[in-house]
C-alpha cells in the first residue's frame, strides 16, 4: 500500500510539473514575442525600436495586477483552470498585435495589457500546485525546473520568430504564435481535474481579500526582503531579454537572425542555470546565499556586456550572454521556492502572487528606465551598467544577511 501511494504521488508530482511547465513556456513565449520582433514591428508603426521597453512595461503592468488578484480565482476555479485561462488571454493579446493596423497605437497598448493579464496568474497558480505535490527535499529544484519555462519560452521565440518573420512576415509569425496557445490549453485539459481537486473553496474576490496577501508579505521580514530583491533581479532579467536583440543589432552590428540566436543562447543558459541553481540550493548552499551569488555573477556579466564592441569575437559575446542568462534569468526558481516555504500553510499561491506583484513592479520599472537611459545617452551600454550595479548590491546584501533566511 505504501509503495502504491508513493507511485501515485510520484505520478501526480510529475503531471503537475509537466503541466505547469508547459503553460509557463507558452506564457513566456507570448510575452517575449514582441521584443524579439521589435525591429520589424517598430518599422511598421514608424517608431524607434528602443521604445519596445514601454510595450514590455505595459505587459508587466498588467501582469502585476493580475498576479495580485488571482488568489481568490485559484481557490474558486483551480490553479490549472486559471493557468489555462491565462494562456488563452495571452494568445488573444498576441493575436491583437498581429492584426493591429499600423496607425492604431492604442490597440497595441491594449494588446500589451492583455498579454500581461494572461501572464500574471501563471506563477502564483503553479506555486499553488507545486507546493502540494513537490517532494520537500527537492522543492527548490522542482520550482526551478518549472521556472525553466520562462527562458525556454523566450528561447523558442528567439529561435523561431525572426526566421519565420523573414519568410512570412511578422504578422503571420504572431498569428501562428496565437494559435499555439489554443493547443497548449487543450493539452493541459486531461490533468486539470486531478490537479484542481481542491477547487471550489469560496475564495473572496473583495478588495480587502486581494490586498491581504500583501499584508502577509509586509509582516514577514524574510518575505519582504525576498520580494524587494526580486524587484531588482526581475528588472535586470527583463532588460536582458528585451534589449539584447536591439543592442546587438544597433550597437554591435549583428544581423537580426544572429541577435535572435544570441537571445536563444542567453535563455538556454537561463534554463540550465535555473536547474543548476535549484540543485545547489537543495543540496549545497542555503537558498539565500545562492541568490546572493547569482546577483554578484549577474553584475559581472552585465558589466562585460556593457563594455562589448563590434571588434569582439563572436564566441566571446555568445559566452558572455550565455553566462548572463544563467545568472540574470536563473534566480527565479530558488526565490519562488523560498517564498512558498515561508508562506503560511495553504497560502502559497496568494503569497506568491503578492510577491510577484512586487517582482513585476521591477519588470514594469526596468524596461522604461532602460529605454530612458538609452534615449538620454544615445546607446544601451549605460543601461546594462546601471542594472549591473543594482544586481551586485542586492547580491551582497543577501550574502551579508544569509543567516536570516534560516529562520
Amino acid at each position: 500500500m505504501g509503495r502504491m501511494s508513493f507511485q501515485t504521488d510520484a505520478k501526480r508530482a510529475l503531471a503537475a510539473l509537466a503541466a505547469t511547465t508547459a503553460l509557463q513556456i507558452y506564457a513566456s513565449f507570448a510575452a517575449t514575442a514582441p521584443s524579439v520582433l521589435a525591429p520589424e514591428i517598430a518599422q511598421a508603426f514608424a517608431i524607434a525600436p528602443k521604445w519596445i521597453g514601454v510595450f514590455v512595461g505595459l505587459i508587466y503592468a498588467g501582469a502585476m495586477l493580475a498576479s495580485l488578484a488571482c488568489g481568490g480565482f485559484i481557490e474558486r476555479f483551480g490553479a490549472i483552470r486559471v493557468s489555462q485561462t491565462g494562456v488563452a488571454v495571452c494568445a488573444l493579446g498576441t493575436l491583437t498585435v498581429a492584426l493591429a493596423p499600423n496607425s492604431l497605437i492604442a490597440l497595441m497598448i491594449a494588446a500589451a495589457l492583455l498579454i500581461g493579464f494572461g501572464y500574471g496568474p501563471i506563477t502564483p497558480a503553479s506555486s499553488h500546485v507545486l507546493i502540494r505535490t513537490a517532494p520537500p527535499s527537492r522543492l527548490a529544484l522542482t520550482f526551478s525546473i518549472k521556472q525553466t519555462g520562462v527562458p525556454a519560452g523566450a528561447a523558442l521565440a528567439g529561435a523561431a520568430l525572426p526566421a519565420c518573420a523573414l519568410l512570412f512576415g511578422w504578422r503571420f509569425s504572431l498569428l501562428a504564435a496565437a494559435l499555439m496557445g489554443i493547443a497548449v490549453v487543450a493539452a493541459a485539459q486531461p490533468v486539470r481535474a486531478g490537479l484542481d481537486a481542491d477547487r471550489g473553496r469560496r475564495g473572496s474576490l473583495s478588495p480587502a481579500a486581494i490586498l491581504r496577501p500583501l499584508a502577509i508579505v509586509w509582516r514577514s521580514r524574510t518575505l519582504i526582503e525576498l520580494a524587494l530583491v526580486s524587484f531588482i533581479y526581475a528588472g535586470t532579467q527583463v532588460c536582458l531579454t528585451s534589449f539584447l536583440v536591439v543592442y546587438l543589432t544597433e550597437s554591435i552590428s549583428w544581423s537580426l537572425v544572429g541577435a535572435g540566436f544570441a537571445l536563444t543562447a542567453a535563455t538556454l543558459g537561463g534554463v540550465v542555470g535555473r536547474i543548476a541553481w535549484g540543485m545547489v540550493a537543495d543540496r549545497v548552499l542555503p537558498p539565500r546565499s545562492v541568490l546572493g551569488v547569482i546577483g554578484i555573477a549577474a553584475c559581472l556579466c552585465s558589466g562585460v556586456l556593457a563594455a562589448a564592441t563590434p571588434a569582439w569575437p563572436t564566441v566571446a559575446l555568445v559566452v558572455t550572454v550565455t553566462l548572463f542568462g544563467a545568472t540574470a534569468i536563473g534566480w527565479n526558481g530558488v526565490q519562488l521556492a523560498e517564498v512558498a516555504r515561508h508562506a503560511p500553510p495553504g497560502a502559497a499561491g496568494a503569497v506568491t502572487g503578492a510577491t510577484a506583484f512586487i517582482t513585476f513592479s521591477g519588470v514594469v520599472a526596468g524596461p522604461p528606465t532602460f529605454a530612458l537611459l538609452a534615449v538620454l545617452t544615445g546607446g544601451y551600454r549605460i543601461g546594462f551598467a546601471v542594472f549591473a550595479l543594482l544586481s551586485g548590491a542586492s547580491g551582497l546584501f543577501l550574502i551579508r544577511t544569509r543567516r536570516r533566511g534560516r529562520a
